[in-house]
């Protein structure tokens, strides 16, 4: 997985030819013009030119303090730059809100309010904030497959879950979001997982936020009803009006009696509702992104970086036509990059297109750098033909994706009304991969925050597939691919990985750090290395010095490897370990 430092270059990429525009409509999006023209008043985003530098995250460990500096630089330049904006719409009498995340303004009016906007000078670009649905191809009922509880669900079994939990992980101390069509709290599978429950009373402040304040007019309907939105608006509980987020959740952290349905059930989970019966905006979802940097009471009020998650689960898409288009992508992009940067893993689901063949990941936030975005596998561990494939073309960039795929097809899980429901979609294996990474944390809590840390074990760890699926110019039959990403994901070898680097400084310097797992091995070990970037190769010689073992790959930092070695005869090995300059040496036994 390519990485970059996005955080400071971000708004120079974006926002650097609309500084000096004189023609207000070059700073505003067509589409918001044209729905401009058929209808009085709409709703858009207005981003301003100064974007908060971010730069300084990249070098500060730990999560609650790369949290606490994203979210001082981001408030601080909000506070710095909208004040006479805020003041003016609020003269206007405009209905507005602010956004502290990519410094911008939310705000519904007719033409000549976005007009004037425009033509501030601190204003790079006003973006249409029209209505969204989920995945065009919602996740659906598999009949072939309904059933009640049988134990350890196989998506849990294949990504070795259970066997991290033997080893007495199971995501204690961890703390994992999602932004969906919101959480029934109360299913037994998860109450007991919610952040908010003690036990005996619930707390909902800091642990639920719901970005619905409207009807959307997609709905067709001019009030809501518990007959049509059982959540209705602004709701102070969690509550889910679709089914699709409680499910979600349940592949997280859900277990009750035999319904043994989440791949990290002692972690803690906390939740945003962004859709409104399945439709939202791009400011429902900015708002939920904003949200997970620093949480608020349900007022609103008192926002605190230290109770963020440090994993959320996307299911969901914002499809070209129906809110994002090309000229709107930086928005969602800004907000991923920002979470990013406050020690967040954000995944995201594919999309459910694959039907349409190779590109068909296209629509945020899957086609960003920095989403880890999940493909589906089904039962016998090959791609679905729903999960959608790289490259990303939307946007020119030709970007490999998926970055790892994971269980999506007949997954059993929870759906509101203490009910259970199997369905098929990358909505589902996303959460595998969330859950897999509050297991990683478990294991090894140092790696809270090191996003790009726990990446990369998940990519370099995961299972390689192939195909003769040809996607851009990267052969299905090459590692990684535009089919499966990096391949299945194994939680339990992403846990040994993680496990091996307790006790080392993830930002280590130009010490090269070794370790290799298990000694005395068996058919595999796993590597892995902390040092420089640069070309690595390892070679292992038999007691008479003859080389029964070769790799190489190409470093950037902490590199992790699966070194099968079936086939060798029993005895004492000497293995030498290269990475530039340096070379180190050590002894392998293997019974």
């Amino acid at each position: 997985m390519a990485k970059n430092t996005w955080f400071s270059l971000l708004a120079l990429v974006i926002f650097p030819f609309f500084s000096n525009a004189q023609n207000w409509t070059e700073k505003t999006d067509p589409w918001l013009l044209d729905r401009l023209r058929d209808q009085p008043l709409a709703g858009f985003i207005a981003v301003l030119e100064d974007q908060a530098d971010l730069s300084g995250a990249y070098l500060i460990k730990g999560k609650e303090a790369k949290a606490a500096f994203v979210f001082e630089k981001l408030q601080a330049k909000a506070q710095e730059t909208q004040g006479p904006l805020l003041a003016a719409l609020s003269q206007k009498g405009a209905d507005y809100r602010s956004f502290f995340l990519l410094n911008a303004i939310y705000a519904s009016g007719d033409l000549e309010l976005v007009k004037w906007i425009a033509q501030q000078p601190e204003v790079a670009y006003v973006y249409d904030n029209s209505e969204v649905v989920i995945d065009p191809e919602q996740p659906v009922l598999d009949e072939s497959i309904v059933r009640g509880p049988t134990g350890i669900e196989w998506g849990i079994e294949r990504i070795n879950s259970d066997d991290v939990w033997d080893l007495g992980y199971t995501g204690q101390g961890v703390i994992v979001g999602g932004q969906d069509t919101g959480y029934d709290w109360t299913h037994p599978a998860i109450k007991e997982k919610y952040r908010g429950w003690n036990g005996v009373t619930a707390d909902h402040n800091y642990n639920w936020h719901d970005a619905i304040h409207e009807i959307n007019p997609a709905n067709n309907d001019s009030i809501i009803l518990p007959t049509n939105n059982p959540c209705g608006l602004n709701s102070i509980v969690p509550c889910d009006d679709n089914n699709h987020g409680t499910h979600t959740m349940g592949t997280m952290t859900g277990l009750v009696d035999d319904n043994i349905i989440g791949v990290a059930p002692d972690a803690k989970w906390m939740g945003c509702r962004n859709m409104e019966r399945g439709l939202g905006t791009p400011a429902t979802y900015i708002e939920c992104f904003e949200w997970f940097v620093a949480p608020t009471d349900l007022n609103g009020q008192n926002p605190d970086p230290a109770k963020g998650p440090h994993v959320i689960a996307n299911s969901w898409s914002c499809p070209p036509g129906e809110g994002c288009n090309p000229s709107n992508f930086g928005l969602m992009e800004i907000a991923v990059d920002n979470l990013k940067a406050a020690g967040t893993v954000v995944v995201v689901s594919a999309g459910n297109s694959g039907a349409s063949g190779c590109g068909s990941v296209s629509t945020p936030a899957a086609i960003f750098e920095n989403s880890f975005t999940v493909g589906a596998t089904a039962i016998n561990d090959t791609i679905t033909g729903f999960s959608s494939r790289g490259p990303v073309i939307v946007d020119n960039s030709q970007r490999l994706k998926p970055n790892v795929s994971a269980p999506g097809r007949q997954v059993r899980s929870c759906i509101r009304n203490g009910e259970y429901a199997t369905w098929n979609g990358t909505s589902m294996a996303g959460p595998h991969v969330a859950g897999a990474v509050a297991l990683i944390i478990s294991a090894n809590p140092q790696l809270a925050g090191e996003v790009e840390i726990i990446e990369t074990i998940l990519e370099q760890t995961a299972v390689p597939k192939y195909t003769d699926q040809l996607c851009g110019v990267v052969p299905g039959t090459e590692h990684p691919n535009n089919t499966y990403g990096y391949g299945r994901i194994d939680v339990l070898a992403a846990v040994q990985a993680a496990m091996s680097l307790l006790g080392v400084d993830p930002g280590a310097g130009e010490e090269i750090i070794l370790r290799l797992n298990p000694n005395p091995f068996n058919d595999q070990l796993l590597l892995s290395l902390v040092g420089p970037p640069g070309q690595v190769s390892f070679e292992l010689y038999d007691a008479a010095g003859r080389l029964v073992l070769e790799r190489s790959w190409l470093s950037g930092g902490p590199s992790f490897q699966n070194l099968y070695t079936g086939g060798l005869a029993s005895g004492i090995y000497v293995y030498a370990l290269r990475l530039n300059d340096e070379v180190q040496h050590g002894k392998l036994v293997k019974p």
